[in-house]
């Protein structure tokens, strides 16, 4: 082989080696963008749930709420009915603790709301379910909610037998299958409010309280709220 053939065959490698180089790349970003597409479309879903809330609250009606024992994040056991709901309005979301996208705004939402309606709180509950009981023991839900500032007795968080917890959720209107699907979403009603009423959970903290003190008065319960 002469030196000017030789050359051109040492450049025709070089240039076939380079884009072999680069079909392997190509074919490797591919296969892990596929392989990831799962984890980035739940992903994405989840922080779309969360930019797509509902603006308005809407009416729900027909909702039948039942005695479900659960257990709140002291541990003790409570009657979903008796001991949260009975002659007192309501705000429920649903979160869980290893959520990183909306369930610490709706963590941080719950805990302004929970001040600004000052005394008006021993007539209203908030209310945080766990939808993923499993992992959410009592001590994790009470370490999770200390990241928004020192709970009172006015916000009671959840969890409980799965099977139970997720019959709440259907008859609350308000389950999903798949955790990483929930919409952040609060339910507002009680007794002596008529029908219920979902809204956003991201909604603004002031907003909220005023739906759940424009129900207080409904039961003639006071409404001067903290500023």
């Amino acid at each position: 082989m002469n030196r000017p053939t030789r050359t051109c065959y040492l450049t025709a490698l070089r240039v076939l080696s380079a884009a072999m180089a680069a079909t392997q790349g190509a074919a490797i970003a591919l296969f892990l963008l596929a392989t990831n597409a799962p984890a980035q479309a739940m992903h994405h879903h989840h922080m779309a749930m969360s930019a797509n809330g509902e603006a308005q609250p809407v009416s729900v009606a027909g909702l039948v709420i039942p005695d479900t024992t659960l257990i709140d994040q002291h541990g003790h056991k409570v009657r979903f009915y008796s001991d949260l709901l009975k002659d007192k309005i309501v705000a429920i979301n649903t979160i869980f603790t290893t959520c990183t996208t909306i369930c610490p705004l709706m963590g941080a939402n719950f805990s302004k709301v929970e001040r600004l309606i000052g005394d008006a709180g021993r007539k209203a509950q908030l209310i945080s379910i766990s939808i993923d009981p499993s992992v959410d023991t009592p001590d994790r839900l009470e370490a999770w909610s200390r990241n928004f500032g020192r709970p009172e007795p006015g916000w009671t968080l959840v969890t409980g037998a799965k099977p139970d917890v997720d019959a709440l959720l259907k008859a609350l209107q308000i389950f999903t299958s798949d955790k990483q699907d929930h919409a952040p979403v609060v339910l507002i009603g009680g007794n002596g409010s008529g029908n219920w009423i979902r809204t956003s959970a991201l909604t603004p903290p002031a907003r909220i309280a005023e739906l759940i003190q424009s129900r207080l008065q409904l039961m003639g319960a006071p409404t001067q709220a903290r500023h």
